[in-house]
């Protein structure tokens, strides 16, 4: 044996994923929810507390996700999303960058990728959102998570990541329709514009 051989302790690359989908029935307004829908700012408002979002740039969001514990392990994933929709109205979103800040170990080994989409569909006359999103991290565990059996790692993990979109849900089904009846009544109180008028000449005499 070489004596001046270092031992490493094994790493683990570990695959944690969620999928999470929704339905809601929106109650009918004076402006289709299409219209709604193809305003990015207001949906991620909708799906997170807005002190927790800045805005990059149209489409693009930084979302400061609120800390998560994985065994006795704390972190904080920053997350920034671009968001766009469709002319049907069909909103989609997905994540291009994430960073875990104060903790450098895990954000050199930590990749999350969330993708999302809601769709308005008309069942038997009534307008719904139909979505699903998925959500995967890929993370390399340092002991002493890589001693643990990988069963209880991913099942812990799945477990986070599922409460993570259900909250999402929750907000997402609590916020987004009384968002959208303000934003209706805020566009039926705008002020509309005079018809224009044509100059009336005098008749020469």
């Amino acid at each position: 044996m070489n004596s001046n051989s270092t031992f490493t302790y094994p790493h683990m690359y570990t695959r944690f994923v969620a999928s999470q989908g929704v339905e809601i029935a929106v109650p009918e307004q004076p402006i289709p929810i299409q219209h709604y829908l193809r305003q990015p700012q207001r949906l991620v408002n909708a799906l997170a507390d807005p002190s927790r979002v800045e805005l990059l740039t149209e489409e693009c969001f930084r979302l400061k996700m609120r800390p998560l514990s994985f065994m006795n392990l704390s972190i904080q994933p920053t997350v920034d999303m671009r968001v766009w929709a469709d002319s049907d109205g069909t909103v989609h979103l997905e994540s291009i960058a994430c960073e875990i800040r104060g903790v450098e170990y895990i954000n050199q080994r930590f990749r999350l990728n969330l993708a999302g989409q809601l769709s308005p569909v008309l069942l038997y006359g009534v307008t719904h959102l139909k979505g699903q999103a998925n959500l995967e991290v890929n993370v390399e565990l340092p002991p002493p998570f890589s001693f643990m059996p990988r069963p209880l790692l991913e099942a812990t993990g799945n477990g986070l990541l599922k409460s993570v979109l259900l909250t999402i849900k929750q907000r997402l089904m609590h916020q987004l329709l009384s968002d959208y009846r303000r934003w209706v009544q805020a566009q039926a109180a705008r002020p509309t514009a005079p018809p224009a008028t044509l100059p009336i000449n005098s008749p020469t005499t």
